[in-house]
């Protein structure tokens, strides 16, 4: 569906994200940056996960120049750099988590990536490329308030004949919400949803721990959503896959169900 946002109601919704995605970075910090750190002085280490890598593998991205939009800490980046990456560029609004960044690359050694501070929306235009491959990876586009101009700027990053890597929770599953103890997780909210989710229990997805947090604003983007918005850029649809496995930390339970909902996709879309 197609929100009618004005540039200063994006803003506003990516600003109070990124505070409270700042907030969160020492609390993601504490559980996993130490070990990082050390697992990325090691040659060859990677978090990405085999569906992840399989399909970046079939793409070819040695030797490619690759930006990442809402890279976080930077590990998936970092891990196709030690996997034979080009020059690699990772973006993100939050200023704390590009530090996180920052410091697994000085750990790795690697020379040729760089961190850039920007909201996804407002690239600077001596960073906008372009790149042989753009990525996201998952907890990516639920954040967008806009999804046809996010994808706007990822055809502008994109090489002519480049790819656009996508993982991401499937929209199916965020129709559900999980249960306060041992209770299985439920349907809640309809699929087609307009309002954004907002969110105050912070973002330990690691732990799953509790916060007061600042607010966090996400959107329900329909599967149709997604395509529309990349086809009309003009992307052409290469690959796409759906999985009935836990890869989000979301709803886990779900893998389990005997009814069990889509839980996460793939998809490789290429620029003529």
């Amino acid at each position: 569906m197609k929100r009618d946002f004005s540039r200063s109601q994006r803003r506003a919704f990516t600003d109070a994200n990124r505070e409270a995605w700042d907030e969160a970075a020492p609390v993601h910090a504490k559980i996993n940056q130490a070990r990082l750190v050390e697992s990325f002085k090691r040659t060859g280490y990677t978090t990405l996960a085999d569906h992840c890598l399989d399909r970046l593998m079939e793409i070819g991205f040695q030797g490619k120049s690759i930006a990442q939009l809402c890279c976080n800490n930077g590990r998936e980046l970092l891990s196709l750099k030690n996997l034979g990456a080009g020059h690699c560029v990772g973006f993100d609004a939050s200023a704390a988590f590009i530090e996180q960044a920052r410091e697994l690359t000085r750990a790795s050694g690697h020379t040729d990536v760089e961190f850039v501070i920007t909201d996804v929306y407002e690239i600077p235009e001596e960073k906008a490329g372009p790149y042989e491959l753009v990525m996201t990876t998952i907890g990516v586009l639920g954040w967008m308030p806009d999804l046809q101009e996010f994808f706007r700027v990822m055809e502008r990053l994109t090489h002519a004949g480049g790819h656009v890597f996508i993982e991401e929770t499937h929209p199916v599953l965020m129709m559900y919400e999980e249960s306060e103890g041992d209770g299985p997780s439920y349907l809640e909210h309809s699929y087609f949803k307009e309002d954004p989710y907002v969110e105050t229990k912070g973002l330990d997805y690691y732990e799953g721990q509790k916060y007061a947090s600042k607010p966090l604003y996400s959107f329900q983007h329909t599967l149709a959503d997604i395509m529309m918005a990349a086809m009309d850029v003009g992307f052409v649809l290469r690959h796409f896959a759906e999985f009935g496995y836990d890869i989000s930390g979301f709803c886990a339970d779900l893998e389990h169900a005997a009814a069990k909902p889509p839980m996460g996709m793939t998809m490789v879309w290429q620029k003529g």
